[in-house]
């Protein structure tokens, strides 16, 4: 239940391209509690669902907020394909959510009361890098595993520089 913290300098073991999906809403009216609140009960379901089913491709999220009115989470997935499947997969609880508000808005209910967005990135391998310092694996390194910082580099261009095995032999072939 508690997690000690690690010691020292650490980074992601993350090998290849990294995909992040940050997703999130702001409040628009807080006095609107039933239009907001059930957005932000459908995220903690989506997420639930996706713990529930760990082959979906979901490897790690991290909850934030960027304000009173804006919260978020960054998402990091195994691959752009399976984030692309999950949301589109008829079964699963994100369609449906989807199609409610995609009813709503076609039918002129939407009424601004909260927002909703998205942003997804493929980050290709040798343009992200990671330090955490005292820290336990937390964000990256908590969805791809956690190396001492030597492993990758002391500096953040060796970091940037470090490429997987896979990566390395296509790049000498």
């Amino acid at each position: 239940m508690f997690t000690k913290p690690v010691l020292g300098r650490t980074t992601a073991d993350a090998e290849g391209d990294v995909v992040v999906l940050l997703i999130g809403m702001r409040v628009n009216r807080f006095w609107a509690v039933h239009q907001w609140l059930p957005v932000m009960l459908a995220m903690f379901r989506m997420l639930g669902e996706l713990a529930r089913n760990g082959d979906r491709g979901l490897l790690g999220h991290v909850m934030l907020t960027a304000s009173p009115r804006t919260y978020y989470v960054v998402q990091y997935w195994e691959s752009k394909e399976k984030l692309y499947a999950y949301a589109h997969s008829p079964e699963m609880f994100h369609h449906r959510a989807w199609a409610t508000v995609n009813r709503k808005e076609r039918a002129g209910r939407m009424r601004g009361h909260v927002g909703l967005w998205h942003e997804a990135y493929v980050v290709p391998e040798g343009s992200y890098e990671a330090i955490y310092l005292d820290m336990p694996a937390f964000g990256l390194a908590r969805a791809h595993g956690q190396v001492p910082v030597e492993r990758r580099g002391r500096h953040a261009e060796d970091r940037f520089a470090h490429r997987s095995g896979r990566k390395a032999a296509e790049q000498a072939g």
